[in-house]
């Protein structure tokens, strides 16, 4: 009975230090792990939050690059990072859903992390030359299925998202298309706008002047609906491979075991961020879809394309360079 008082005394202690702890924070600057060097989509998309998200807390968000590896060093520093509330973890989808497919992680992305919320996605475009001889995605897969391995498609290196969309795009519609990876997506769209490739996925804003110009043509849009910028160019679902979806998406996490208290007061600053016109504006005018504060449903994101990319890599055979 001693005993069992002991304890119990002990679980009130802690539940008044965990209340208070919540309370008083943040008490200092929070640091926030970006898997990319300064100037890269994640971390542009991590300061858009975390301007905000500093004044709502009163102190400030602190980013940190940690680029390399595809973001898998920064994932790493953030999962195994004290659960104080005191380091956040910006991530894009390759760390958290590509890339633990293709080499040994040190972090699992399941139970190493809690969400916060999904900050912006971007669906991936699908883009051919004009000279190819099709105009809808129907005449495509007909093409591609009457002359398998004759047509090609680039990408931005092996296993980086658009390599994998378009993996999955042949794996869902059936086609042998001969994947050619560049180091880079500028290099990659450089080359299916002079004509020396087919084909390729990318995200909108960089391609957009050129759709818009006829300098290539857009045939399916990755995403569950229509993009904004592009509402004539039917989703690749539509379009005749249904179920098809491919995005790129940003998010904020916090490593797991996070005292609940101290998570909700940062999700309460996230949101309040997120849902803020300033901030969807700002994130319309980087060609992205605004997210939202709902933790559970970017969760379900990332079991998703989890499940997903495991099955497209194994197809595939995708191998990082």
């Amino acid at each position: 009975m001693k005993n069992h008082m002991i304890a119990c005394a002990c679980a009130m202690t802690f539940a008044v230090a965990s209340a208070a702890s919540a309370q008083s924070y943040p008490d200092r600057p929070v640091r926030v792990i970006v898997g990319v060097p300064a100037g890269g989509t994640p971390d542009v998309m991590a300061r858009m939050v975390t301007t905000g998200m500093s004044k709502i807390l009163g102190q400030a968000l602190v980013i940190d690059n940690r680029g390399g590896a595809g973001g898998l060093i920064g994932a790493e520093i953030a999962a195994k990072a004290a659960p104080d509330g005191y380091t956040l973890f910006v991530s894009s989808a390759g760390p958290l859903t590509i890339l633990p497919h293709m080499q040994k992680i040190a972090y699992d992305p399941l139970q190493d992390f809690a969400p916060i919320g999904l900050i912006g996605s971007n669906p991936f475009l699908l883009i051919t030359n004009p000279t190819v001889p099709a105009r809808t995605l129907k005449e495509l897969i007909a093409l591609a299925k009457s002359q398998p391995g004759k047509l090609n498609c680039a990408s931005a290196g092996n296993g980086t998202p658009n390599h994998l969309a378009m993996e999955l795009f042949k794996s869902m519609a059936g086609l042998n298309i001969t994947h050619v990876p560049y180091k880079g997506a500028p290099q990659a769209v450089s080359d299916v706008l002079a004509g020396h490739m087919n084909m390729m996925f990318n995200s909108i804003p960089p391609v957009l002047a050129h759709v818009r110009a006829e300098r290539i043509r857009a045939l399916g849009v990755g995403g569950a609906k229509r993009a904004v910028q592009l509402p004539d160019v039917p989703t690749i679902h539509e379009g005749g491979v249904p179920g098809f979806e491919a995005i790129t998406w940003f998010g904020m996490l916090a490593p797991a075991k996070t005292p609940k208290a101290i998570l909700a007061r940062v999700h309460e600053a996230y949101a309040k961020t997120i849902n803020s016109q300033e901030v969807r504006s700002l994130l319309e005018t980087q060609g992205m879809d605004p997210g939202s504060a709902n933790a559970q449903e970017f969760a379900a994101l990332i079991r998703r394309d989890l499940q997903k990319y495991a099955h497209v890599v194994r197809v595939s055979g995708a191998k990082i360079d």
